[in-house]
């Protein structure tokens, strides 16, 4: 009998982020995003409770409002300026920036136009504006161990500290945040 997703499972899945509009994947992940159902964050409520009941081999599309997770485009946070004014560094598109207002606040800032002359960052989340969808599909469900439960995830062997104790390696970190 399959497994089926509930609380306390180790779950593993991919995903792919697609623009709804244009059917064009925006992201997907290179590895299986491992998580314990009901225990970790790492995906959001909407996302959690779709995947509730579901088993491996099962696909779903969950359909995400980005502008409530997101905030609504704000175009002052979209800056033209000329190329000379920008460090080498920063000329390419795609090129992430890191800006830090005079509260000490950072916000990240991603070129997204290039030319002869000019260069554009945007500050808006990629997903700002877009209709998007998350595509899942699940690829294992077992029980989890007691102390995947503990840490959200499988754990595994990790780096040696000074004391001796061993931290342990999130398989499922995720930098930017929650995957919504």
């Amino acid at each position: 009998m399959k497994e089926i997703i509930a609380d306390n499972k180790f779950v593993e899945l991919n995903y792919k982020v697609i623009d709804r509009k244009t059917d064009q994947v925006l992201n997907e992940v290179e590895f299986p995003l491992g998580y314990v159902h009901g225990v970790n964050e790492v995906l959001s409520p909407q996302v959690a409770r779709e995947l509730e009941g579901k088993m491996v081999g099962d696909v779903i599309e969950v359909p995400i409002d980005s502008e409530k997770l997101f905030s609504p485009r704000d175009e002052s946070l979209v800056i033209t300026d000329q190329i000379e004014n920008v460090p080498e560094e920063y000329r390419e598109v795609g090129t992430t920036i890191v800006m830090e207002n005079d509260k000490g606040q950072t916000r990240t800032f991603i070129v997204t136009r290039m030319d002869d002359k000019t260069l554009t960052i945007d500050g808006n989340h990629p997903l700002c504006g877009r209709e998007v969808i998350f595509r899942l599909e699940i690829l294992s469900v077992r029980e989890a161990t007691e102390e995947e439960i503990e840490n959200g995830g499988m754990v595994e062997d990790g780096a040696e500290v000074p004391n001796g104790l061993k931290l342990p390696i999130d398989m499922f970190s995720n930098p930017g945040g929650t995957l919504q």
